[in-house]
């Protein structure tokens, strides 16, 4: 963030971090120093801030104290580590108080709200949890409050808008310091709701410490981020907490997973459940056509909502939506209304030139799970009686048990399968496409010649509309919203996007 200066934000005062009651917590220096903004990333440093130098995935904030004192920090923030470092190196004796904190990423949040002059506490927040359709549900809901006329800001994968401002964020949750700022900001600009996603990595970082919604939802759970997690328990564990009175009044859960009907069963919050399979539950969604569907609902409330974007998936992330909108009092024809609107990047993002004079339909998913490559797939065969024709690669640096099962879902559900490089980052792009062939090969009574190994993305999604014919459908997979592709630590400008769009055109001007 580029400034601290936000409307009647007192500076406040280290005595007043020591007031928070935080156990063990100890002072060195003047309890009189003001504070005006805390910065765990020395390089966002602003004069007047409190720099939060704690044990990070790589390294110890301490090594970056200096370009943090030098940018204006006037305190710092650290945990038993850097406390035990601070007191036996002569090196390191700071001219600055030092407030130290034995867990201390566990009360960031507290420390950051405090700071941020309680700025959250006069937001309402509605959070979004789970492995697919965070961003979907979430700009639903952002939808249907703007349409109530509420001033809503929104916090995601997509980035961060607030109002008609949008910031770019490279997180989906982000910290707590970063978080607390914005919230601030929010109130500047006169905000009264924020929809924020909320990540498994944000529950198990404490990044959203010091912050309580009003309402949450979840959407699903499967396998991703194992690379971080482990486990699969490990994993829906980080999801659950965020369903707990320290963190949430209510909640909505989707209930076509088993790890949805256990989430019910486990919280200890008021929680209201949804299905679009069908399924016993509060609120459910029914298909009537290709864009329609019913939602049926408590004291038999029934309406007809209208998707711009096709699939079950779809439908469960409405309906999610919905009921999370309802159980704040938002009228139903505002949400009806919204719904119809809904349109997010990179998700099942239908493609200019689709449909043109060659007849082919081209979109864009960001799936990069096996359950998202199986929704998305399944949804693409609702919209054809041609071929489903898949482009598809995986992240490096990431869950690598994933990408057989990836491989073989994909090529047991579409008709041709092209694998490329997603973003490879340190890895190796050949062995990582190699891992996902490995799960093709399992895919049973599938066609050598309708898989394809091509390396270079922008020459995989051409081959794929070149072996398209009028009625089939072009999906591209993994990449979504994105605008660049990692190789090696370098970062390519590279949008699905604008590619498949080009494809598109040079078909339907007739060119193979």
């Amino acid at each position: 963030m580029a400034s601290h200066a936000h409307a009647e934000l007192a500076p406040v005062e280290l005595s007043a971090l020591m007031s928070l009651g935080i156990p063990e917590a100890q002072l060195s220096g003047s309890s009189q120093t003001v504070v005006t903004g805390i910065s765990l990333d020395s390089r966002d440093v602003n004069p007047g801030d409190m720099f939060a130098a704690i044990t990070g995935h790589k390294s110890h904030g301490l090594q970056f104290v200096a370009e943090a004192i030098e940018r204006g920090a006037v305190a710092i923030l650290t945990d038993t580590a850097g406390w035990t470092k601070i007191n036996s190196e002569s090196s390191l004796e700071l001219q600055i108080p030092v407030l130290a904190i034995p867990d201390a990423r566990k009360w960031m949040g507290a420390v950051a709200n405090l700071i941020y002059g309680r700025s959250v506490e006069k937001l309402r927040l509605l959070g979004v949890t789970g492995t697919n359709g965070k961003t979907t549900t979430a700009t639903m809901i952002e939808a249907a409050l703007k349409a109530s006329g509420r001033a809503t800001a929104f916090i995601g994968t997509t980035g961060v808008r607030i109002g008609a401002d949008v910031l770019n964020s490279s997180r989906t949750t982000p910290e707590a310091t970063t978080l607390h700022e914005l919230f601030a900001q929010m109130c500047d600009l006169g905000a009264s709701d924020v929809v924020m996603e909320v990540s498994s990595h944000a529950m198990s970082e404490h990044r959203v410490g010091g912050i309580h919604f009003e309402i949450v939802g979840f959407t699903n759970l499967s396998q991703d981020h194992l690379d971080y997690h482990i486990t699969m328990e490990n994993y829906f564990k980080a999801k659950r907490s965020l369903f707990h009175r320290d963190f949430a009044s209510r909640g909505v859960v989707c209930i076509d997973s088993a790890w949805g009907e256990r989430l019910v069963a486990e919280t200890d919050i008021p929680i209201s459940t949804v299905t679009a399979t069908g399924k016993q539950a509060d609120w459910s969604i029914e298909r009537t056509s290709l864009t329609k569907a019913k939602i049926s609902g408590p004291l038999g409330e029934q309406v007809e909502v209208e998707l711009q974007m096709p699939g079950e998936f779809n439908r469960a992330n409405a309906v999610l939506a919905y009921a999370m909108l309802r159980l704040i009092d938002i009228p139903s024809q505002e949400i009806v209304s919204a719904l119809k609107t809904v349109h997010v990047a990179g998700r099942l993002e239908k493609i200019q030139g689709s449909n043109g004079a060659a007849g082919i339909e081209g979109f864009v998913d960001y799936a990069h799970t096996p359950d998202a490559v199986q929704r998305v797939l399944t949804a693409v065969r609702e919209l054809t009686k041609g071929q489903v024709i898949a482009v598809m690669g995986a992240g490096g640096d990431r869950d690598a048990t994933k990408r057989p099962l990836m491989g073989q879902l994909a090529a047991s559900l579409a008709d041709q399968l092209i694998i490329t490089d997603d973003n490879p980052r340190s890895e190796n792009p050949a062995l990582i496409r190699s891992e996902i062939l490995a799960g093709v090969n399992e895919a049973s009574k599938v066609p050598s010649k309708s898989i394809h190994e091509v390396a270079d993305r922008a020459l995989a999604v051409t081959t794929a509309v070149r072996l398209a014919r009028p009625g089939d459908v072009v999906v591209v997979l993994g990449k979504g919203h994105e605008l660049g592709q990692e190789i090696a630590g370098v970062m390519t400008p590279f949008d699905d996007r604008v590619v498949l769009e080009l494809a598109l055109e040079e078909i339907n001007a007739g060119v193979r």
